[in-house]
Order: C-alpha cells, then sequence, then structure tokens
C-alpha cells in the first residue's frame, strides 16, 4: 500500500523562487526581503533567521553578515554579537513560545553534518517534554503541531525587545 503525505504548505516551496549561491549571504544582502525569508532580526554584524527546515517548531539560527566557512577566522566582536544573540535568543524561546529547553549548537562543516557548509550558522533549537515519536524514527518524518508563518509572526512580534535587551 502507498501511503501518501499531504503537505500543501509546501508548495510554495517547490514553486516558490529558487536562490542562486550562498543563501544566508542573499539574506544578509536583501533586508528587504525579511519577511518573506524569516528573518526575525538584524544586528550590526550578524542576524536571525527562522530555519525552513526545522526540526521543531520555532527552531532558528543566529548568522554572521560576511560569508566564512570557519568558527577560527571568524572576528571575535562578530563572535560575540552570535553569542549574545544565542543567548537572548535562548530567553526568547522560553518566554515566547514556553520552550522547557533549548538545543544550541554548530555543525561546522560538512563532515560534521553542516547542511550549508560554506556559512557558519548557529542553530537554537526550542524543544518541549515529549516532543518526539517514533514516526521521526521509523518513518524519517518530523510532525509540526502549527505553521511556520504564525510561529515566525509570534517570534517576530517579540524580537526586537529580547534582542535588544
Amino acid at each position: 500500500m502507498r501511503e501518501i503525505l499531504y503537505a500543501p504548505w509546501r508548495s510554495e516551496y517547490v514553486t516558490g523562487k529558487k536562490i542562486e549561491g550562498c543563501v544566508f549571504c542573499y539574506i544578509a544582502e536583501h533586508p528587504e526581503e525579511d519577511v518573506e525569508l524569516g528573518v526575525l532580526y538584524r544586528a550590526q554584524n550578524s542576524f536571525v533567521v527562522m530555519n525552513k527546515y526545522p526540526y521543531s517548531p520555532g527552531h532558528f539560527m543566529v548568522i554572521p553578515n560576511c560569508h566564512i566557512d570557519n568558527l577560527e577566522n571568524l572576528e571575535d566582536e562578530v563572535w560575540l554579537e552570535i553569542a549574545m544573540l544565542t543567548k537572548r535568543g535562548v530567553k526568547l524561546l522560553k518566554d515566547v513560545l514556553h520552550a522547557e529547553g533549548v538545543n544550541i549548537g554548530m555543525n561546522l562543516g560538512a563532515a560534521a553534518g553542516a547542511g550549508i557548509a560554506e556559512h557558519i550558522h548557529m542553530h537554537l533549537v526550542p524543544r518541549w517534554q515529549r516532543d518526539t515519536n517514533f514516526i521521526t524514527t521509523i518513518a524519517n518524518t518530523r510532525v509540526y503541531s502549527t505553521d511556520f508563518f504564525k510561529i515566525y509572526k509570534k517570534l517576530k512580534e517579540r524580537a526586537k525587545e529580547y534582542f535588544e535587551g
């Protein structure tokens, strides 16, 4: 028997505009498209953007504006800004989405699992007790309880307040 997963919200991804080159550089260079791209906040040297392929609802990333593929050569000033935005992002996820925990991490290089290895980025993944189930294990499928843009709007409404501290 053939199983069908109906996901109408994916049609925009399939038929939408394709970004050529580094997607993170494109986002850094196009603030006029912040809503379409899911940008939550822009700082001097970095930005915060929703992950289009989230591990859980509310998953976002903190990304330097500069195109760099290694952490060890990142300017200290940029790293400190990313660290501060990460810290404040945890509070945003806990307060606004009521996350019971947050996974934070970077996959540095393709060998470490980075999907976009050419431009480093920090992941913040909100977590809740019992937020995973067997469908992830047996069907290689994730189930989200809410719409991407509903979560984006909820976080965006409060982002400036949290990220500017």
